[in-house]
């Protein structure tokens, strides 16, 4: 927010008062005692950056009052309260964004662009990668683990890309990382059955120091794409290329694309929250896959159906 000349931190909220002092501090504004507070500011928009275990009761104060908001991904710990979040957004018509930058990257509109005539028979999904070092992550109640907390990223992808997933098998190790208080799986595995026929897998581990892997392997008739963060490899016919990505310019563009929508002078939210409860209801059948060793079918309908927090002023 601090880069875009239209905007203004109003100030942050936090359940430590020492960080949201420090955060207001280095970029401006101040620090509220409350979300009713903040929200009394006046903001023109609100972020709602907290853990998964801490959304919904943050999100309901917003939307009562009608301030557009952007809610960092994955939108819940569970299905119970995302749905009762999209619920709420629809009655209001609220205008959301959710964090899934990963929509933005331009290597994943080459990708599509690739795509468009050329049927996807194979998706391999993968997140492979180290405990992030907050005592929350490791607790399944917390983050929901690391297919909820983590691959959602990779699942929204698919989604975006190949189609709506109908059924998963999924199966986890039953072996938490060695993590004080860990009780997540340390793998999981998946496979995913497509509406359109495609057919996919998705592996997730948090076993290593470093990152390894976090992407997709396509498989169309004739054409391979492997696509990460940093960029996209195709071959085809004509050999390999690849070309790079931008990262940081994709977290910019989520931003901008929101204030945009805000302000009124664009339309390009890729991910509202009515979007974002399809990748929420597919991470959570994995991992309830996982959970009991059972396929989990999943919804087919509308997006909409079944059915630290910062607030910021913009320029119009």
């Amino acid at each position: 927010m601090s880069g875009f000349e239209d905007v203004e931190l109003l100030g942050v909220h936090d359940v430590s008062r020492d960080a949201a002092a420090e955060l207001a501090s280095a970029y401006g504004g101040r620090s509220f005692v409350d979300v009713d507070e903040l929200l009394a500011a006046g903001p023109d928009a609100v972020y709602v950056c907290v853990p998964p275990f801490a959304h919904g009761p943050v999100e309901e104060e917003i939307i009562a009052a009608g301030v557009p908001m952007f809610v960092e991904k994955p939108v819940a710990v569970d299905l119970d309260t995302a749905e009762r979040i999209a619920a709420l957004v629809q009655e209001k018509q609220l205008l959301t964004a959710v964090g899934h930058h990963w929509r933005y990257l331009h290597v994943v509109e080459q990708a599509r662009e690739l795509l468009a005539d050329t049927p996807v028979r194979m998706v391999n999904g993968s997140w492979l990668d180290k405990v992030p070092p907050v005592a929350w992550w490791a607790v399944r109640d917390r983050s929901g683990g690391p297919v909820v907390e983590q691959a959602a990223h990779v699942l929204d992808l698919v989604r975006s890309l190949v189609g709506e997933v109908v059924e998963v098998t999924a199966y986890g190790d039953g072996n938490p990382p060695p993590v004080e208080g860990a009780d997540i799986d340390s793998v999981t595995a998946a496979t995913l059955r497509f509406a359109n026929g495609a057919v996919g897998t998705l592996a997730a581990a948090c076993v290593l120091t470093w990152k390894h892997r976090a992407g997709l392997e396509i498989l169309a008739d004739g054409l391979a794409l492997s696509l990460a963060e940093d960029g996209l490899v195709i071959r085809d016919a004509d050999g390999e290329r690849r070309i790079e990505s931008d990262p940081d310019g994709a977290r910019i563009a989520v931003d901008r694309a929101f204030i945009d929508a805000v302000t009124g002078v664009g339309d390009d939210v890729r991910v509202p929250y009515a979007e974002a409860m399809r990748t929420q209801r597919l991470a959570l059948a994995v991992a309830e896959s996982a959970r009991t060793g059972r396929a989990v079918t999943l919804p087919t309908g509308p997006a909409s159906a079944p059915l630290a927090t910062a607030g910021v002023s913009v320029d119009a």
